[in-house]
């Protein structure tokens, strides 16, 4: 990754000193071309445009020594992120990175290696290091590699290579102005502005020959009430696989209001109470939860370990008639949106839980081997650095026939959860635990105060087994999902969901 930055300088400065500028200095001359245009490069970029002979010849280096399958992942990205936080610009960052990996499948066992610079030499070495997995095992003859086609399910409409630095920086100047604007008590806000366009050619030994150009943008608020008594930090994100055109969906005003919205909520917030009790949790970010709790253990690289919550329960129930979970990874320009996953298969939509049945799982080539089950495009990477696994793409709870208001009217008392902060599962055991960020008292089947400090506590098989109702409110959140030290772009979706008789850890005495 190559890096170019300035911290800590005024608007007018920054602006001198940004991608079109002083900050050229430490540029070499062969990325001279991009940081002055500010373009995005091509899929044809610098080192993808390597001709087939080349990448025949580095799969069959692959399989020389055994083997049942290898592949070849060239990737090239180009980032960039702007930080404005108490109304000043903190940093400007702008990143090239670029490699390909070589894998080799053999057995259970998968070879890996990757390069920095994409030549043949590199990619011969890196295909000669990933075979040793597969040594005196039985040859893999490889097709000639050909192209094919995907659809596309990601639409851009103002590239982001086009865009003018002046541009982002309204953007973020206008959230900024909107959040202090929204009360005296908004102290203070952070704006961060992340964009960037990922190239990828994906070739194999099935013949198979790929390439594409995701881009991504990401757009956080952070807003920091204070009354004088009590302070909260909130969050509100968007992000979606697009190009500017986001915000023109999603205003800055909007992103901004609403994070602000919730610290100043928050500021009369009591300690939350603990025990036993009814939860209803809003609709949107609170996928999050089924996301961890849930979706984690249907990824197939723990079930074809034999381990796992949900090993050996296929076709069985496992939740109530009220839950029915998909990933769908072709959902227009969702940031978890992919045209194919990192291994070349399509994207698509999986029922995973259909009316509390298991139908199946998440894989990716190895995992679908092993388990004998088809490839359903949840094979991702982080970067080409890294192999791919089974990962969710955009993960919901599937909207249900109740009205959200019913659904709280109906509990008597409880705990109404409108945002939960983050978690952490097990994947084996299927145990969980959420930090809730905003959070009130249910009484009398109406929300009444704030709480902090509550934590949900519970396991995968429990929770599903006691929602209840499901609302026809499906809205959904982008997240960043973390697994075997990679990260993931993803959604979690759900509607407004009713949990009887979840475990609440609270902070009140």
């Amino acid at each position: 990754m190559k890096k170019y930055q300035a911290r800590a300088i005024p608007r007018r400065k920054f602006m001198e000193m940004s991608f079109k500028g002083g900050l050229l200095i430490a540029a070499t001359p062969s990325l001279m071309s991009h940081l002055v245009s500010c373009s995005s490069p091509a899929p044809s970029g610098p080192g993808l445009d390597l001709e087939k002979p080349v990448l025949d010849r580095v799969i069959a280096k692959a399989l020389a020594q055994g083997g049942e399958f290898a592949d070849v992942y060239l990737e090239n990205r180009v980032s960039r992120q702007i930080i404005m936080e108490e109304s000043l610009f903190r940093s400007g960052l702008y990143g090239i990175a670029q490699g390909a990996g070589v894998r080799v499948v053999s057995g259970d066992r998968t070879g890996f290696a990757y390069t920095d610079e994409i030549t043949e030499e590199n990619l011969l070495r890196a295909a000669e290091v990933a075979s040793y997995v597969a040594r005196n095992t039985e040859l893999t003859v490889p097709f000639n590699i050909a192209g094919a086609e995907r659809e596309s399910f990601v639409t851009v409409r103002q590239p982001l290579g086009e865009i003018a630095d002046t541009r982002r920086i309204e953007i973020m100047e206008r959230a900024n102005q909107a959040a202090l604007d929204y009360d005296p008590r908004i102290k203070m806000a952070k704006i961060d502005y992340y964009d960037q366009v990922r190239g990828r050619v994906i070739a194999n030994s099935e013949g198979l020959y790929l390439r594409d150009e995701l881009p991504l943008m990401f757009f956080i608020v952070e807003t920091l009430g204070d009354d004088g008594t009590g302070r909260h930090m909130s969050r509100m994100r968007i992000s979606q696989h697009s190009g500017f055109e986001m915000f023109e969906k999603y205003t800055p005003e909007y992103v901004a209001q609403s994070a602000a919205r919730e610290s100043i909520a928050m500021l009369g917030a009591e300690d939350a109470p603990a025990g036993i009790m009814d939860v209803v949790m809003e609709n949107g970010w609170g996928g999050v939860l089924i996301h961890e709790a849930v979706g984690h253990p249907l990824e197939a690289d723990n079930i074809a370990k034999g381990i796992g919550a949900f090993t050996g329960k296929l076709g069985q129930k496992v939740a109530t008639e009220h839950f029915t979970m998909v990933d769908d990874g072709t959902i227009p320009n969702m940031r978890g949106t992919i045209n194919f996953d990192d291994e070349g298969t399509p994207a698509q939509r999986n029922v995973l839980i259909e009316k509390g049945v298991l139908k199946g799982y998440m894989t990716d080539i190895l995992s679908s081997g092993q388990l004998d089950m088809k490839r359903t495009g949840n094979g991702r990477r982080e970067t080409f650095r890294h192999i791919p696994i089974p990962r969710m793409t955009n993960t919901f709870i599937e909207k249900g026939k109740h009205r959200p208001d019913d659904i709280l009217a109906s509990t008597k008392t409880g705990l109404y959860v409108q945002s939960l902060s983050g978690g952490s599962v097990n994947p084996v055991t299927g145990v969980f635990n959420f930090t809730c960020r905003e959070a009130y008292l249910i009484e009398n089947g109406k929300k009444t105060t704030p709480v902090r400090g509550a934590t949900l506590i519970g396991s995968c098989m429990g929770v599903i087994s006691s929602i209840d109702a499901v609302g026809d409110d499906l809205d959904f959140g982008p997240g960043i999902c973390g697994k075997a030290g990679q990260s993931a772009e993803v959604t979690v979706g759900q509607p407004t969901v009713r949990i009887r008789g979840i475990n609440v850890g609270g902070s009140r005495a």
